[in-house]
């Protein structure tokens, strides 16, 4: 199996800012001394989470204080990027980098409509924004001179220059949840990333990938590449014992969840309305936060003892995962704690699946 570390960390307070982001570097060298293969960054705004912001500036410092880990985003909200722009920060990301860059791509947050308020913009056009500048990414990369007309943007460019180390662009993954996302996401030949999806679930949502796959005539070192690829995303915390971990994970969760419902009442229109159909126990504001923690842990975690969490990342194996990333830090977790439970991941889990 392949061990991918995510961050997704919140600075309490605009004072810890500076030192938070010091320590994520931190965290992300540390990652690639344990051997993790990728570190992936979410993108938030204005409210402490994700507290680099820019996750396209700060990958650019994470190329320069690593050397092997490939640097992905999970994922870039495209709406709030100009495509033109994007293209050139990335070739310019991918050749830093020497190579190492994967970029998700999503049409933003469902949640914080703030977000895209703060942008000028509202959600309502989203996906039809992330579609437009998803092709004008790509073709950007490959055509030169490129002319364009679209709804949102009319250019005409010379050419991308640097051109991207990666040929004929870094890797553009998509986050999918709905089976049919698996099934188109496979035909189109995007590798994919998922979070939350139960065990008893994966099987079914891998086959309908490489249905997808089969299905886009793509040759078998591509199918094989693009299985091998394929991420699930799950919440990992490890500690001296079963019961430990239990406990601690969910105190961490409690903080984060609270801090999540707090800046959405605190920051969201009130004329924004969430379809009830993307929502669930962990997201939806209705739910208690005792019942939304539990909703996480069962779905979303891999916790305990390093005995049980390798037993819990074989039960993963064996139903298709080849690709795990693990986030290990939960809202505003210590440092410190965070960086033991890597370590003791990276040194009593991952050497039994390499």
């Amino acid at each position: 199996m392949r061990f991918g570390w995510l961050t997704l960390a919140l600075s309490p307070s605009p004072d810890e800012d500076a030192a938070r982001i010091g320590q994520i570097i931190e965290q992300v060298q540390e990652a690639e001394a344990l051997g993790f293969g990728d570190a992936w960054l979410t993108e938030h705004y204005f409210t402490g989470e994700s507290v680099y912001n820019d996750a396209i500036l700060f990958a650019a410092a994470l190329a320069m204080k690593t050397e092997r880990i490939r640097i992905g985003f999970a994922v870039v909200q495209m709406p709030f990027h100009h495509p033109v722009r994007l293209a050139t920060q990335l070739a310019l990301l991918d050749n830093l980098s020497g190579g190492r860059i994967d970029v998700g791509v999503g049409k933003g947050t469902i949640y914080n409509e703030y977000e895209f308020i703060g942008h000028g913009l509202r959600s309502d056009d989203s996906r039809a924004r992330m579609e437009e500048a998803v092709d004008i990414l790509q073709r950007a990369w490959s055509e030169a001179p490129l002319d364009y007309e679209g709804r949102f943007h009319t250019l005409s460019i010379p050419e991308i220059r640097p051109k991207p180390v990666q040929q004929p662009g870094p890797p553009l993954w998509r986050s999918v949840i709905s089976p049919a996302s698996f099934t188109e996401c496979g035909r189109l030949g995007f590798p994919i990333l998922t979070a939350r999806l139960p065990v008893e679930r994966i099987s079914e949502r891998w086959a309908l990938y490489q249905a997808g796959l089969e299905e886009g005539g793509h040759d078998a070192a591509t199918r094989e590449r693009l299985l091998e690829q394929s991420a699930l995303w799950r919440n990992v915390y490890v500690a001296e014992s079963d019961a430990q971990a239990e406990d601690e994970l969910a105190g961490l969760l409690t903080r984060t969840r609270e801090h999540m419902m707090h800046v959405r009442e605190a920051f969201n229109p009130k004329d924004f309305k969430i379809d009830p159909q993307s929502l669930n126990a962990w997201t939806d504001p209705m739910v208690s936060h005792g019942d939304g923690v539990a909703m996480a842990m069962e779905t979303g975690s891999i916790f305990g003892a390093p005995a049980r969490v390798r037993e819990q990342i074989a039960e993963l194996r064996d139903v298709g995962v080849r690709h795990l990333l693990c986030q290990t830090g939960f809202g505003d977790m210590d440092h410190d704690q965070n960086l033991t439970s890597m370590r003791r991941f990276g040194q009593q889990v991952m050497p039994a699946f390499q």
